[in-house]
C-alpha cells in the first residue's frame, strides 16, 4: 500500500512540475483599452430639489444650498430650486439673496394662480422687504461740483 501511495504522489509531484513552465509563460492577451474618466452629471432639478429639501430638514444649509444651486443650475427655469434657495438664504440670514430668489421663484410659477396661492412665500417676501433697506443711488456729487 505504501508503495502505491508513492507511486500516485510521485506522480502527482511529476505533473504539478510539468504544468509550472506553461503557467509562467506570459500569454499576449490584448489588453482593454483604459476607459476615459466620467464627468460629473448632475441628476433632473426636480431630483437636486428634493435632496436639498433633504438637507434642508436634516438642518444642513450648506449642503441643501449646495443642491438647490445645482437644481437651477441644471434647469434656470425650474422654480423649486430658488425657492429651495431662498429658505436656505433666510435661515442663514442673507436677507437680500432670500428676497431675490423668493422673487425669482414667484415670477417663475406657471400660472399667476400659483403665484397666488404661494402664500407662505408671499409673506416671506413682505417681509423680508420690511427688513431689507432698499437699495438706493448714490446722490453723492460728482468731485468736479457738477
Amino acid at each position: 500500500m505504501r508503495c502505491f501511495l508513492r507511486a500516485v504522489l510521485l506522480a502527482a509531484l511529476a505533473l504539478g512540475a510539468a504544468a509550472l513552465p506553461l503557467r509562467s509563460q506570459k500569454q499576449n492577451h490584448p489588453k482593454p483599452a483604459p476607459e476615459e474618466p466620467s464627468t460629473y452629471q448632475p441628476p433632473a432639478a426636480w431630483k437636486s430639489v428634493e435632496i436639498g429639501n433633504y438637507y434642508l430638514r436634516k438642518r444642513d444649509y450648506p449642503g441643501a444650498l449646495s443642491r438647490f444651486k445645482e437644481a437651477v443650475q441644471t434647469d434656470p427655469h425650474y422654480p423649486g430650486g430658488y425657492l429651495g434657495m431662498g429658505k436656505v438664504y433666510d435661515k442663514l440670514g442673507f436677507k437680500e439673496k432670500a428676497l431675490e430668489a423668493y422673487r425669482q421663484y414667484l415670477d417663475l410659477l406657471p400660472s399667476t394662480k400659483d403665484a397666488l396661492e404661494a402664500k407662505d412665500v408671499q409673506k416671506a417676501v413682505a417681509r423680508l422687504e420690511k427688513e431689507v433697506p432698499p437699495v438706493r443711488k448714490s446722490s453723492r456729487r460728482s468731485p468736479t461740483g457738477r
